[in-house]
C-alpha cells in the first residue's frame, strides 16, 4: 500500500502533470473518468495508463502491454520499439493502437476494462506508417489516421511526410479501404514543413479538426491545426498556426518550457476544453535536459472556430488554475512537483511504475529470496547490449534531486558488477557498484563507451575506491546526486555517512542533446557478469528517490510497504 501526504493545491495545478520520461501523451474521456497513455519505447511493461477524476491528480491503473507475448522487443535498441500510442472509447470497448518499431509495425489492442487484462495485439499490415489513432464518427463509421511516406514515396525535402486515413472496421479489427492523403508535408508545403505527425481528428460545431505536430520532436517542435467539412477533406489549414509552440523564445529564458507539441485535446463533462502535450525542461541555454519528454496540461480556449492552446501566454506555465471538476483522489504516488519516495521491496510483485529493458525471457529476479528485498541474479547480459539485462529501474523526474540504494553483493571476479546505474541509452551511461579489482573489492564508478564499436570496452573507470575488509562484510550503500549538468556520485558502508566517490561527473553527458534519442534517464538497481557465466546473486533492500527542482514549492513524501 502507498501511502501519501501529497495533493495538488486546491485552486492551481503543477505542470508537468507527468514529470519526467512520460512523453506523446493521448488522452481519452469516458463519463466523469479521464485516461492517459504515454510511449515507452524498448522499456517493459509498455504503454502506462493513467487514470483521473480531474486531469490534475493522476493515479496508475495499469500497463497496457504487460504480457511478454504482447510486445516483443528482442534486440530493440532502448530509444526504438513502441512509438506514440493513443486511446480511445467506443460503446463498452477500449482501443489502444500504437506503431512497433522495426518488428511488426501498427496494432492494435482492446479492453473492456481500461486498467487490463488487454487483448494480444491484432497487427493492421495494410497502416503504413506511424503514429496511428482511431476516429469514432457519429455516423456509426470509424477511421484510422497516421503519419506516412511522401506521395509515391518521392520526397521533396528531408521530413517530407503525410497525413493519411482509411475506414477502420471496429468491430473485426480491421481496414477497408484503401489510404487517401489528408495532408501533404504540413500546413503550408512552400516553407517545406517537416514530420507532420501525431495526428489526431474531432468534431466540433460541424467541422472535422484534423490537428497535427510539426517541426520535429526537439526545440522547433509545434502544434498546428486544420478542418474541413467532410472527414476525408479537402481540410484548410488554420490561419494563425500554430496552435502551440515555443520555438521563437529566447533559449536563455529562466525556468524554460521547450519543444512542446503531439498534443490531444479533451473536452470535460463540464464543456472545458483542455490539452495535454509533450515538452521538456532544459536545464541550460543549450538545450540540455535529461529527464526526457514530460507530460503538461494547459487550458485551450475556442476563438472563431479554431482552438487556443495556452491562451494569454506566450510561454507555456508551470501553474494554472484548476479545472473545473470535482477534486480528484490523492495519487498513491506522485507523479509531478517535488516529493521524496522509498521503495522497500515489501509487495509480492513489483509495483506498477518499475521497468526493465525489454520483456522478460527468464525470471531473474525476485521479492522472496529473502523476503522484503529485490534480488537479482548476476547474469552474462549488460545495459550496452541489446538483450534483457538484470536491470530494474525508475524514471528520473527531477533536474535536481538524487536516488540512492541499500545493497549486499559478493562479487566473486573483477566481471561481476552490481550497483545503481543512470542508463539514458546502451552508449550512454553511468554505473556506480561493487567489483573485484587487482583481487580486492573495490567501489568504482563507471562511465558508457560506444561499445558497438569494434575493440571498444563498454565502459572505462572514473574512480575507484577500496573497501577494507570489515567493510566488505556490510551492506553497501550507493548514491547518485542530480544538479543540473552535474551529477555526484557517493558510497557508504552505514546508512545516512556518505563518501564522496567522484563530484561535478558530466551530466550532460546523459542529455537528449548529447546522446540522441527519445527517452529519458532511468535510474535502477544492475547486476552483470558482462558475458561471462555467473551463480552469483545482488540483493538490494530498498530504493529511496528525492525530487528537489527549486521552482517547485510544494512537497510530499511517501513510502512504499
Amino acid at each position: 500500500m502507498q501511502q501519501t501526504s501529497f495533493a495538488q493545491d486546491n485552486q492551481k495545478f503543477n505542470n508537468p502533470i507527468l514529470a519526467g520520461f512520460y512523453p506523446d501523451p493521448a488522452i481519452c474521456r469516458v463519463g466523469e473518468d479521464y485516461y492517459l497513455i504515454l510511449s515507452t519505447f524498448a522499456y517493459f511493461p509498455g504503454v502506462p495508463i493513467f487514470h483521473s477524476k480531474d486531469l490534475v491528480n493522476w493515479n496508475q491503473i495499469g500497463n497496457i502491454l504487460d504480457r511478454p507475448e504482447q510486445l516483443n522487443l528482442t534486440k530493440h535498441r532502448i530509444t526504438r520499439g513502441i512509438f506514440a500510442p493513443t486511446l480511445s472509447y467506443h460503446n463498452g470497448v477500449y482501443y489502444m493502437v500504437t506503431t512497433l518499431i522495426d518488428t511488426g509495425g501498427n496494432f492494435v489492442v482492446t479492453a473492456t476494462n481500461p486498467a487490463g487484462p488487454w487483448s494480444n495485439p491484432v497487427w493492421l499490415k495494410d497502416v503504413q506508417g506511424i503514429d496511428p489513432s482511431l476516429f469514432f464518427d457519429d455516423n456509426g463509421k470509424a477511421y484510422i489516421i497516421y503519419n506516412s511516406d511522401a506521395p509515391d514515396n518521392k520526397p521533396q525535402y528531408d521530413g517530407h511526410r503525410t497525413i493519411r486515413m482509411q475506414e477502420f472496421d471496429y468491430k473485426n479489427l480491421k481496414t477497408t479501404s484503401a489510404p487517401i492523403i489528408l495532408v501533404n508535408g504540413g500546413v503550408d508545403f512552400s516553407k517545406k514543413p517537416v514530420w507532420i505527425e501525431g495526428p489526431h481528428i474531432y468534431k466540433k460545431d460541424g467541422y472535422y479538426y484534423l490537428m497535427a505536430a510539426e517541426g520535429g520532436t526537439s526545440v522547433n517542435h509545434s502544434e498546428v491545426i486544420l478542418r474541413s467539412k467532410k472527414v476525408d477533406g479537402d481540410y484548410v489549414p488554420n490561419p494563425n498556426n500554430p496552435i502551440l509552440t515555443q520555438r521563437h523564445l529566447p533559449a536563455n529564458r529562466k525556468n524554460p518550457v521547450s519543444a512542446t507539441g503531439h498534443a490531444d485535446l479533451v473536452q470535460t463533462q463540464n464543456g472545458e476544453w483542455w490539452s495535454v502535450f509533450l515538452a521538456t525542461r532544459p536545464y541550460d541555454a543549450d538545450d540540455h535536459y535529461n529527464i526526457g519528454r514530460e507530460t503538461f496540461l494547459a487550458p485551450v480556449e475556442w476563438k472563431d472556430g479554431w482552438p487556443i492552446i495556452n491562451p494569454g501566454h506566450e510561454e507555456v506555465q508551470y501553474s494554472y488554475p484548476r479545472p473545473k471538476l470535482p477534486l480528484g483522489k490523492k495519487p498513491k504516488l506522485p507523479v509531478n512537483g517535488n516529493f521524496t519516495f522509498r521503495e522497500d521491496f515489501k509487495e509480492s510483485k513489483l509495483p506498477l511504475y518499475w521497468l526493465t529493458l525489454r520483456a522478460l525471457g527468464t525470471q531473474w529476479y525476485s521479492l522472496s529470496k529473502p523476503a522484503g528485498s529485490l534480488t537479482l541474479d548476476v547474469r552474462p547480459e549488460t545495459v550496452s547490449g541489446a538483450d534483457n539485462p538484470s536491470f530494474i529501474a525508475r524514471r528520473q523526474q527531477h533536474n535536481h534531486g538524487n536516488a540512492s540504494i541499500k545493497m549486499e553483493f559478493k562479487p566473486s571476479s573483477s566481471n561481476e558488477f552490481a550497483g545503481l546505474v543512470a542508463l539514458q541509452s546502451e552508449t550512454h551511461y553511468y554505473a556506480v557498484g561493487k567489483t573485484i579489482a587487482n583481487g580486492k573489492e573495490v567501489v568504482q564508478l563507471r562511465k558508457s563507451q560506444d561499445a558497438t564499436k569494434p575493440g571498444t570496452l563498454e565502459t572505462t573507470l572514473l574512480a575507484e575506491a577500496p573497501l577494507n575488509p570489515n567493510d566488505q562484510k556490510k551492506p553497501l550503500y550507493l548514491k547518485v546526486e542530480f544538479k543540473g549538468s552535474k551529477y555526484a556520485f557517493y558510497y557508504g558502508t552505514k546508512e545516512g555517512e556518505w563518501k564522496l566517490l567522484q563530484d561535478n561527473v558530466d551530466a550532460t553527458f546523459l542529455s537528449t542533446r548529447t546522446a540522441g534519442g527519445f527517452v529519458g534517464v532511468t535510474l535502477g538497481m544492475y547486476a552483470t557478469s558482462q558475458g561471462k557465466p555467473s551463480t552469483g546473486k545482488a540483493t538490494f533492500d530498498w530504493f529511496h528517490y528525492e525530487g528537489k527542482d527549486p521552482i517547485y514549492e510544494t512537497s510530499a513524501t511517501v513510502k512504499a510497504k
